[in-house]
């Protein structure tokens, strides 16, 4: 089957966008799941890279064989209707609190980097996600195609330059004590099970949309590794910034102590990953929400911005450091049925 590469690359777009969200386009999550463990934090990223490959990829074509509208489907079609019910309650959870360290992280942008009130940040982004969500997917694609490359420049322009600083190698295999050192292990698969999992909302009813399964497979594997290469060049710099536990946007600092020229353009990137993934989340959720309630969407939309908005107003260092490693141990389950699932024969009633 002929690859359609302007449709695989829209794909990896998405993929990249809705994964590399306020966590990772800040270095927060990078820095909670690995760079604080050193070289053992390295080889993590690098076993995140395969799975986020592999997994990716076969989700969203399982997802386009079998039609699924919405992670509802996907999910009751690994877990059976029962367990798959549960889950998709719990996901409703978790892309309702997904929604609130976005918009946190949104409003830290404003507050730690431009001296804005956190809440009028917050404000405002929910006021350009609307806009964009009346849009549709066309919205969705449109943020992401002008943000990740960007991102990925960046990531890699940082990278370089951290190279060419003193013991760079030596603080790069460097292995720190944690008094968790434990969670460098599973770190890989709770953090790749909580992004796929999470990625599910828009990742679902995008590749049910495109169908073609060749461009499907190869936009899963080029945002897979895109997002390997975002995650070793971001985890290359931060490595190098003392105290890296201490900043909610460590990936800010980096770039404000190698980069100075470019901080502002890199704050507005952030800024862009961060709202492709409260805007992917929304799209995601009211989807899903439509399966049981049917209302027009920017009544939906407007209902969960209002309840993320709330827990937003908490501490955004707090809200990730907790929230997300407990969703990442929830996810395993998910990540190890989709690992077990064969993919041929998939396609209802083959």
């Amino acid at each position: 089957m002929k690859t359609n590469w302007a449709a695989a690359f829209q794909i990896a777009a998405v993929y990249v966008g809705t994964v590399v969200g306020a966590g990772f386009a800040t270095g927060r999550e990078i820095v909670e799941f690995f760079s604080r463990f050193g070289l053992f934090g390295l080889i993590g990223i690098l076993m995140s890279g395969y799975i986020f490959i592999f997994m990716g990829s076969k989700m969203m074509r399982i997802a386009a064989r079998i039609q699924a509208k919405s992670y509802q489907e996907l999910n009751e079609y690994l877990f059976g209707r029962v367990l798959g019910s549960f889950l998709n309650v719990f996901m409703l959870i978790m892309l309702l609190g997904v929604c609130a360290v976005m918009l946190s992280g949104a409003g830290a942008v404003f507050e730690e980097q431009l001296g804005i009130p956190k809440n009028i940040g917050v404000l405002i982004t929910i006021a350009i996600s609307l806009l964009t969500i009346v849009r549709g997917i066309k919205g969705l694609f449109a943020i992401n195609v002008l943000v990740v490359p960007m991102m990925i420049a960046f990531s890699f322009m940082l990278m370089l330059f951290s190279m060419q600083l003193p013991d760079f190698w030596g603080n790069l295999v460097y292995i720190p004590y944690a008094d968790d050192g434990w969670k460098a292990v599973i770190a890989p698969f709770s953090y790749t099970a909580l992004n796929l999992a999470l990625s599910q909302a828009v990742l679902v009813p995008v590749a049910s949309d495109i169908k073609d399964d060749s461009s499907i497979k190869w936009g899963g594997i080029l945002g897979g590794a895109a997002l390997t290469v975002i995650l070793l060049s971001s985890h290359a710099a931060l490595v190098m910034l003392p105290d890296l536990e201490s900043y909610n946007i460590p990936m800010a600092v980096v770039m404000k102590t190698l980069a100075a020229s470019f901080y502002w353009i890199f704050v507005f990137v952030i800024y862009g990953e961060i709202l492709t993934s409260v805007v992917g989340n929304a799209f995601g959720l009211e989807r899903q929400i439509r399966q049981y309630i049917n209302m027009p969407a920017i009544i939906t939309v407007s209902f969960i911005f209002i309840i993320s908005y709330i827990a937003s107003m908490i501490n955004y260092g707090t809200l990730l450091s907790y929230m997300y490693p407990l969703f990442g141990y929830v996810s395993l389950g998910f990540i190890i049925v989709l690992w077990m699932k064969p993919f041929r024969g998939d396609h209802k009633g083959s």
